[in-house]
């Protein structure tokens, strides 16, 4: 996969990744880059040792979650030169890895996690953390609450003595 000088964009069918999508689609020309796509998809560890694994329809459903959102951000204006990969292994090391080299790496906020309520997903404070390249977070539209600013902002701007 050869992501130099492009701007990567992780998805995984939310609306967060979708969001992420679109801005990565209108960034990457400002930044003389490509568009990439990357979906990541893995057989869930609880079930390793328990059943065979069916790769083939957990390949199947990421490949569909990948043409899904591509749909849902673009319909048929899809941008000119997008390259996606599809690639087996946990998103945050994937992603991270798939960001070395490139001009920008753009997650959304959350994906589609079980624990409502954080400020932002394992994958995208992974990436965060890790990714050798800017790394761009986009929150959906109305997903943040100004009652998580600092306290005495009150969300009003700065606080008064």
């Amino acid at each position: 996969m050869d992501t130099e000088g492009k701007v990567v964009v992780g998805v995984d069918g939310s609306e967060s990744s979708i969001q992420a999508l679109r801005l990565a689609a209108r960034l990457a020309p400002a930044l003389d880059a490509g568009l990439h796509v990357v979906a990541c998809w893995d057989f869930p560890q609880m079930y390793a040792g328990y059943v065979p694994p069916d790769f083939e329809a957990f390949e199947t459903a990421a490949e569909k979650t990948l043409a899904e959102t591509l749909d849902k951000a673009f319909g048929q204006d899809t941008p000119e030169g997008l390259t996606q990969d599809l690639i087996r292994g946990p998103a945050p090391e994937k992603l991270v890895e798939a960001g070395a080299g490139a001009a920008m790496l753009v997650v959304g906020r959350r994906g589609h996690g079980g624990f409502l309520g954080m400020h932002l997903g394992s994958v995208s404070s992974a990436c965060v953390s890790h990714a050798d390249c800017p790394v761009l977070v986009v929150h959906t539209d109305g997903s943040h609450r100004t009652h998580h600013l600092w306290k005495g902002s009150k969300g009003h701007g700065p606080s008064q003595p």
